[in-house]
């Protein structure tokens, strides 16, 4: 019997059964690592990364018009007005969708305090340094060493305002008149800065930080019989200190300001030689990253910016200032202008003598001569008085390009005449309106000079109702130019001192948001053109030539030197007003 042979499979179904086993296994493999994958995610970022997530959802993005720029909030804990110490989190950079890699800033929470619209301080937040005595403090316990003529320990009483006035003749009002120094600005706005709202202990979300030196002070001290080494030392060991703090490595120095109650050119010496006037604080490369406001600003510089001198008026409450303004609106002015100062004959370019005898000759004209040593010249009630009566006060260059005198005229409800936009115009433009024609006079110095041009003649030609008008224009100035007494605070006005550092906290801002977005404010910057920048209408990026470059565009030099000299000569004349 024949044995049946085992049917053999063919080969071609061999190889198909094993490629389908090999297959599945692949599949199998292949979801089960997927399957592990997704656990790990899983896990990292929900269970890991959940309370991070819950906290972003919490806090709002701050916006930014940047579209490169994608950075978590960072909330900040806010209490009366002042917020308490955190470190804020590291916030790393991010990728956005083109791939392209985003620096995320250190002030960014800084900025994100204005999208917070429960905080009142929200983008306001000012952080004051904590200076060593010597910078300040100790300067006022050796009070009698801050001018070689004039005890400046009667000054600094009353936070700096001065003894009380006298109002026995009723030029004042009873309350809130002080005889003020001029050159007290730097205790004055470091004493009305300890009573501003928004301070904070929290330098990162601070919108602009303080450095209370008192600068005016210092160099006060060592103008005459001393070295250079002497006159630089305070402002070299200030800049050293700031260097080692944390504060000054988020942007160098540039969100930082502070104050000098003297005109820039005392801080501007340009050689090291002996001889040489003043320090060199505004020319150290740390200075010029600040912001450095005085009474008087360069317009060749841009760090540093003009505020108004002190006047003999600071209220403590608005209606202190109200009551004033509508005295001097329903005053009877008798005078249609005046003149308080004196002649300077050791300068050919003055138009003083000029005014002073076009005054002489007028009828409608009061002269106050201020020429060794007048008593009343010196005296706030006769010079107040003598504005209080007159429509229109003359306000020619001094030794410099600025007088305290503006001020008090403006004070007293009377149109300043200006033959200089170094007087004004281009110096207080954070407290005056650009459109100096709504509230002054301009009468170019070579009309006076050259061309004997009459101020009454010129003067006359405005209508009353015009003159009612612009009246009203300086007499709605008054609480943006005046400091209010710094133990108060004005309830709904802005005073000098609000004005100021609202204006370096829109200034810093602007460059932080320039900085994010990599733009600058302006295109082709020429720092020699300053000056210019400050007069440009908003959006425009670039100055061209304008119709009072040929009061500024002297050889740079020899206007330095000018200028140099002046700061010395108004120190001279100090020295003779109080011998």
């Amino acid at each position: 019997m024949r044995r049946r042979p085992v049917a053999l499979v063919p080969l071609e179904a061999m190889e198909k059964g094993s490629s389908k086993n090999q297959q599945t296994r692949l599949c199998f493999l292949v979801s089960l690592s997927a399957l592990f994958w997704i656990l790990l995610l899983y896990f990292h970022f929900v269970v890991l990364g959940g309370p991070a997530v819950e906290e972003s959802v919490k806090s709002e993005p701050f916006k930014l018009e940047s579209p490169f720029v994608n950075v978590e909030s960072v909330p900040a804990r806010v209490t009366n007005a002042r917020v308490e110490k955190e470190k804020p989190p590291p916030v790393k950079p991010v990728t956005n969708t083109a791939r392209e890699r985003v620096v995320a800033y250190p002030f960014m929470r800084a900025l994100r305090t204005v999208e917070n619209k429960s905080d009142p301080c929200g983008g306001r937040y000012i952080y004051v340094h904590k200076l060593p005595p010597r910078f300040n403090e100790d300067m006022l316990k050796e009070c009698k060493s801050l001018s070689l003529w004039t005890n400046m320990c009667k000054f600094t009483s009353n936070e700096g305002l001065g003894p009380p006035l006298d109002n026995a003749e009723g030029v004042f009002e009873n309350n809130g008149w002080y005889d003020t120094n001029q050159f007290a600005v730097d205790v004055i706005f470091n004493n009305r800065m300890k009573q501003y709202e928004c301070l904070t202990n929290d330098s990162s979300i601070a919108a602009a930080i303080f450095v209370p030196f008192y600068a005016g002070f210092d160099i006060a001290r060592y103008l005459w019989g001393y070295n250079i080494s002497m006159r630089d030392a305070a402002s070299l060991d200030l800049v050293d200190w700031l260097m080692k703090r944390p504060e000054w490595g988020i942007m160098g120095g540039k969100d930082h300001f502070l104050v000098a109650g003297r005109i820039t050119w005392d801080f501007r010496r340009l050689t090291d030689e002996e001889s040489d006037w003043g320090n060199k604080l505004l020319f150290l490369p740390a200075a010029r990253n600040m912001s450095m406001l005085v009474v008087e600003s360069s317009p060749w510089n841009a760090n540093d910016f003009g505020v108004p001198y002190p006047t003999y008026f600071h209220p403590a409450k608005d209606e202190e200032v109200f009551v004033w303004q509508n005295r001097m609106r329903n005053l009877e002015r008798k005078w249609l202008f005046s003149f308080a100062g004196a002649p300077r004959p050791g300068n050919p370019k003055s138009i003083r003598g000029q005014i002073i005898n076009q005054c002489k000759k007028s009828k409608v004209c009061k002269l106050l001569e201020c020429d060794f040593g007048e008593s009343k010249c010196h005296s706030p009630s006769s010079i107040m008085q003598m504005f209080q009566s007159s429509m229109f006060c003359l306000q020619p260059q001094g030794d410099s390009y600025t007088r305290r005198s503006a001020f008090d005229s403006m004070l007293a409800g009377c149109i300043p005449v200006f033959f200089h936009p170094g007087s004004a115009y281009t110096q207080y433009t954070w407290h005056l309106p650009k459109n100096y024609t709504t509230y002054s006079v301009f009468i170019p110095e070579d009309d006076i000079r050259k061309r004997n041009v009459s101020i009454e003649e010129r003067l006359s030609q405005i209508s009353p109702e015009q003159v009612k008008i612009m009246r009203e224009t300086v007499i709605n100035l008054i609480p943006r130019l005046i400091y209010a007494d710094p133990r108060s605070k004005l309830e709904t006005l802005q005073d000098a001192f609000d004005v100021a550092v609202q204006a370096v906290i829109n200034k810093v801002t602007r460059l932080r948001r320039n900085i994010i977005q990599g733009l600058t404010e302006y295109d082709n910057f020429v720092e020699e053109n300053s000056w210019k920048y400050d007069l440009l209408d908003e959006g425009q990026r670039e100055v061209g030539t304008h119709e009072w470059d040929p009061f500024f565009s002297k050889p740079k030099d020899e206007q330095r030197d000018q200028s140099a000299e002046a700061a010395k000569n108004s120190w001279k004349n100090e020295q003779r007003d109080q011998s």
